[in-house]
């Protein structure tokens, strides 16, 4: 194959993989600087002679504009980092989805860790996502038993939290106490007073909120709490199964559930069948999230809706501002109560 040649007659210096700055610089005869600046499609296009022969030797290259390098000497590569418990939870899949769309509309790129709601591998997951130079960090894995978020604003790492907060940092997430307060007044307008709740981990600020959501609609009804109708779980499914379990060893069994997220209300739903217990005919059952599977079930589940989308517009939102009112730190979404089949009034007493 014939060398290609510069533009003053002498062979281009041609190397395999990507073509760089300083080949093109070589190939026109000009600095590395000058092609710099020629092709930096930010500043204004000069039509020089030289500017001219510059585009003309890049394209005859094959240049492409290395997005990242440039990213980095500005001090940005326009990458976030997200952390997330699991993706196999269906709302912590859906939230990072949605702070990929987010991402995309401000040209900014999202890349994933999952540390299984483990405060050790989220350290480790955030020093591997920092090494790769992400502009910031969204965590979705905020626990009450871990500073690990102040530990980041001491270092001057920017951050945010999403779905959970610690209630000091720069947080976007959903009114879940009015979220459990809108499960729970649902189940009592059908009549029901004897709810069970399915309590989620006691580490996460979205399961605390929500269940103190149900203790205020429970109060407000004039109901009394029986702290033996209230069983923390994790977020997962066969941990729902067991809670449905506990709960309906009770006497008296309740006549409703709501379960703090909608994978421990799957699960509930599961149990309550291999008891022989129906839903609702026997058990109303609320979840929470409103992932996609729950209105598919041959039971559609009345569940609470989270605005994905917003909590995650607005994360980034408050990751890319500057600077943050104290006052407008922690961003609330509010959800929207979904009723389904799953729900019913409470049966007349027989008898």
């Amino acid at each position: 194959m014939a060398e290609k040649e510069d533009m003053a007659g002498r062979p281009a210096r041609m190397i395999p993989g990507r073509v760089t700055l300083h080949d093109v610089a070589a190939a026109a005869g000009v600095s590395k600087s000058t092609v710099s600046r020629i092709l930096d499609e930010r500043l204004p296009q000069s039509d020089s002679e030289t500017a001219r022969r510059v585009r003309q030797v890049a394209a005859g290259l094959g240049y492409i504009r290395d997005v990242s390098a440039a990213s980095l000497r500005r001090g940005k590569t326009m990458t976030i980092g997200v952390i997330v418990p699991r993706l196999t939870d269906t709302a912590m899949a859906m939230l990072y989805e949605a702070l990929t769309k987010a991402c995309v509309r401000s040209g900014r790129f999202a890349i994933v860790a999952t540390t299984d709601d483990r405060p050790k591998a989220d350290r480790m997951a955030a020093e591997t996502l920092l090494r790769r130079g992400v502009d910031g960090l969204v965590l979705s894995t905020a626990r009450q038993d871990d500073d690990f978020p102040n530990d980041l604003t001491q270092r001057g790492v920017p951050h945010v939290l999403a779905l959970r907060t610690d209630g000091r940092s720069l947080s976007s997430v959903g009114d879940d106490t009015l979220g459990g307060y809108l499960a729970t007044r649902h189940l009592l307008d059908l009549g029901h007073r004897h709810i069970g709740l399915i309590a989620g981990p006691s580490y996460a600020s979205s399961a605390r909120g929500r269940v103190e959501g149900y203790k205020q609609a429970l109060a407000e009804a004039g109901v009394s709490q029986d702290p033996a109708y209230i069983v923390e779980s994790t977020f997962g499914i066969e941990s729902g199964a067991g809670a449905a379990l506990a709960l309906m060893r009770l006497d008296p069994k309740p006549t409703a559930i709501f379960a703090v997220n909608d994978n421990t209300a799957i699960g509930a739903l599961s149990a309550l069948t291999r008891l022989g217990y129906t839903v609702p005919g026997d058990v109303s059952l609320v979840g929470y999230n409103d992932i996609p599977i729950v209105s598919h079930l041959p039971t559609p589940l009345s569940t609470l809706r989270v605005p994905f989308d917003q909590i995650a517009s607005v994360a980034l939102d408050l990751l890319t501002e500057d600077p943050v009112a104290v006052s407008d730190r922690i961003r609330v979404s509010a959800p929207t109560l979904i009723p389904r089949r799953s729900t019913a009034p409470l049966p007349p007493k027989r008898g």
